[in-house]
């Protein structure tokens, strides 16, 4: 690495493969993502019938991604697949097909350019014991460090027994954990103006994080190493309010764990996706920097559209900007930076 350059990781971004088999014929039934190319280069993710987003080629083309990594100075991206991806809803074992799809494919591109990109798998949640089994895979044969899941999987919130063993077979593995919002809080009331992912999204992760905090998760399994999408959503801005609660209403918050919300702000991590150098300094003044890393929501306009400007334009403290841009991402994943340098 060249001296005085400023190694840095990108931990949140999106990735997908540029063709995947039409999972609504091979399983005899919908609501199943497919791509549908078009004539610009981008292509129409579609849920059957109905359009979901339109992507960019970035999105699936390795070339452009390390074009524009280098253009911004990101020396390392962790790559997981697009929430839409999780497939909770379907039938187990057709989930874990494409989640073992999905896996390799970002172990292939890992295994291209090791010193690039880092990988997170995708699980089959609503299965404990298929899970548990990818789990293994995921780091035994395909070497990742680590997991994206949903910030609740169906009607299980992160707090369901069903799915502590998933959450005590990640801390014996090592593997840390990334929880990522999806079918959003809300989105029943929330048609218009994109309120699910103005709105409903930041109240999805404080929800996620409230129930592996309360639910006493956090508590049971203190190594494990959990991040949550987007600065932690709208928790880090309501925790007076959900501290205040638990002080005044035990019989109603501290029936799973009597420890208080603010004994965990050390204890989880949370990306730099905030938009706004006043908040990312709140929540740096909050839990500190060394439990926030870069992230970027790349490739998506809804996330930092240059990565690392804001930490790069707002901190000049070395050590907090140490933290932020590298050594926090090192820590969650338990990286050995030889391995990147």
């Amino acid at each position: 690495m060249e001296e005085n350059k400023e190694f840095t990781i990108d931990i949140h971004t999106h990735i997908l493969p540029k063709t995947w088999p039409n999972l609504s014929e091979k399983f005899g039934y919908g609501g199943f993502i497919r791509l549908d190319h078009i004539d610009n280069g981008n292509a129409r993710m579609m849920q059957d019938d109905k359009f979901f987003r339109e992507i960019e080629p970035n999105c699936w083309d390795i070339d452009i991604r390390l074009q524009q990594c280098q253009q911004w100075g990101i020396d390392v991206q962790v790559l997981c697949t697009v929430p839409v991806m999780f497939n909770y809803w379907a039938k187990a074992k057709d989930t874990l097909y494409m989640s073992q799809f999905l896996n390799d494919h970002i172990a292939e591109i890992v295994k291209e350019h090791p010193k690039k990109f880092i990988g997170l798998g995708t699980l089959p949640m609503q299965s404990p014991e298929l899970a548990i089994r990818e789990m293994k895979r995921i780091k035994n044969d395909l070497g990742m460090p680590g997991i994206q899941i949903g910030s609740h999987i169906n009607d299980w919130e992160l707090n369901d027994e069903n799915l502590f063993p998933v959450f005590e077979a990640a801390q014996e593995l090592d593997l840390a954990i990334m929880v990522h919002p999806w079918d959003m809080l809300g989105k029943e009331r929330l048609k218009k103006y994109w309120l699910p992912w103005l709105v409903g999204m930041p109240a999805e992760t404080c929800s996620a994080i409230c129930h592996m905090i309360f639910g006493g998760v956090l508590e049971k399994l203190p190594q494990l190493r959990v991040l949550f999408a987007h600065g932690g959503g709208s928790f880090p801005g309501t925790l007076g309010r959900i501290k205040h609660g638990f002080d005044v209403r035990p019989d109603l918050c501290a029936i799973d764990n009597a420890k208080s919300p603010q004994h965990y702000l050390d204890k989880i991590f949370v990306d730099s996706i905030l938009h706004d150098e006043n908040m990312l300094n709140y929540v740096k003044d909050l839990m500190g920097s060394e439990q926030i890393a870069l992230g970027s929501d790349y490739p998506f306009p809804l996330g930092e559209l240059e990565p690392g400007k804001l930490i790069k334009s707002t901190q000049r403290d070395p050590i907090h900007r140490k933290n932020l841009l590298s050594d926090t991402a090192t820590r969650w994943l338990n990286l050995d930076m030889n391995q990147y340098v």
